[in-house]
């Protein structure tokens, strides 16, 4: 059986004992039904993994004896920032988990002119806390120690004004460059992702004005989230870790 990865959410500095958060509580003793005498792994972000055991299991409460840390680093060497018009349904959840596997490093939610989701400042503080949840259990399944960031939503021209050194690219289905054809080495890329209409011509115009780089992904049209699925991977074969 698989030794289950549990996300603790502070910073674990010596060995000894420590009593789990709530969700990682409710994960082990609700959900996997851990007992006493049983053994899992902990990572608090900092890139390191500790060895625990179970001494005490409740239905809410989980106390464990963590070992000494030890160093994992499964960090790609492309740092990937993607900026994520948001999605409907379950869309954007798939979206955030995947994308992480797949080593990104930071997600910004957008909201564009054809952005189809509408949220009140409740559902939305909502929506950001459920994202980062996923964020957290897709580390614990894939293996990162580090746990990417899911930001406060932005509106899109927001997010493009940010300054940074990163390679900026947009997916644009009439764009002459490709993946293939972006020059090396490249080490960071803020990658934008549209909603499921596309980004407006003015909003297209837009990015243009904040040198982001239109690429091609191929001949056929692809749905949002199979599009940023898509663009990781092939980012991540090029300049990353990947293949």
């Amino acid at each position: 059986m698989r030794i289950p990865r549990i996300y603790h959410p502070e910073r674990i500095t010596h060995p000894g004992e420590i009593e789990l958060s709530e969700d990682a509580a409710n994960h082990v003793g609700r959900v996997l039904r851990m007992t006493a005498g049983q053994t899992l792994q902990l990572f608090d972000g900092s890139n390191q993994v500790f060895d625990a055991e179970i001494i005490q299991a409740g239905k809410k409460n989980v106390r464990v004896r963590v070992g000494e840390g030890t160093t994992e680093d499964r960090e790609s060497p492309l740092q990937l920032h993607l900026g994520q018009v948001i999605s409907r349904g379950e869309k954007m959840e798939f979206t955030i988990q995947k994308s992480i596997e797949l080593g990104v490093n930071v997600i910004t939610p957008l909201i564009s002119e054809r952005c189809g989701v509408r949220l009140d400042a409740e559902r939305m503080d909502k929506k950001l806390n459920q994202w980062q949840k996923i964020a957290v259990a897709a580390c614990e399944q894939c293996g990162r120690n580090r746990v990417p960031e899911v930001r406060p939503v932005m509106t899109l021209e927001a997010w493009c004004a940010e300054q940074d050194d990163a390679l900026k690219l947009n997916l644009h289905p009439r764009a002459s460059n490709s993946i293939n054809t972006l020059p090396q080495p490249v080490s960071a890329v803020r990658l934008l992702i549209g909603p499921e209409g596309g980004l407006s011509e003015q909003e297209i115009a837009m990015t243009a004005e904040y040198r982001f780089t239109d690429i091609l992904l191929g001949p056929r049209v692809l749905r949002t989230e199979t599009t940023a699925l898509t663009a990781i991977t092939a980012l991540q074969v090029r300049f990353g870790d990947l293949g």
